[in-house]
C-alpha cells in the first residue's frame, strides 16, 4: 500500500503508524493532510470539507474506494493527522 500511496497518488508524507505511537507492530499507515492532491485537483484529504458527494468524512470518495478495493480504510486522528489500516 505504501507503494501505491507513494508511486501513484505522489503523497509526500508517509510513515507508520509504528512511528506515530512509537510502539511495534501496529501494522498502519500514518498520512497527514499536507495538500496531496487526487488526478482532478482536489485534496485527497479535506477534514473540513461538507461536500459529501466529493468527500467521505473528509477522504476523497475515489481514494477512499480505492483504500476499501484493497482492504484498507483509513481513519481521522485529527485534523491533520490520517491513519490507514488494513481491514
Amino acid at each position: 500500500m505504501m507503494d501505491i500511496l507513494r508511486n501513484k497518488y505522489k503523497i509526500s508524507f508517509i510513515r507508520t503508524t509504528d512511528d506515530f505511537y512509537d510502539r511495534p507492530n501496529d501494522g498502519g499507515i500514518w498520512l497527514s493532510e499536507n495538500g496531496d492532491t487526487m488526478p482532478d485537483g482536489r485534496p485527497i484529504f479535506n477534514y473540513y470539507s461538507e461536500n459529501y458527494k466529493l468527500y467521505d468524512i473528509g477522504v476523497h470518495v475515489k481514494f477512499q474506494k480505492m483504500l476499501e478495493d484493497n482492504g484498507w480504510w483509513a481513519e481521522w486522528y485529527d485534523a491533520g493527522t490520517i491513519m490507514l489500516y488494513q481491514d
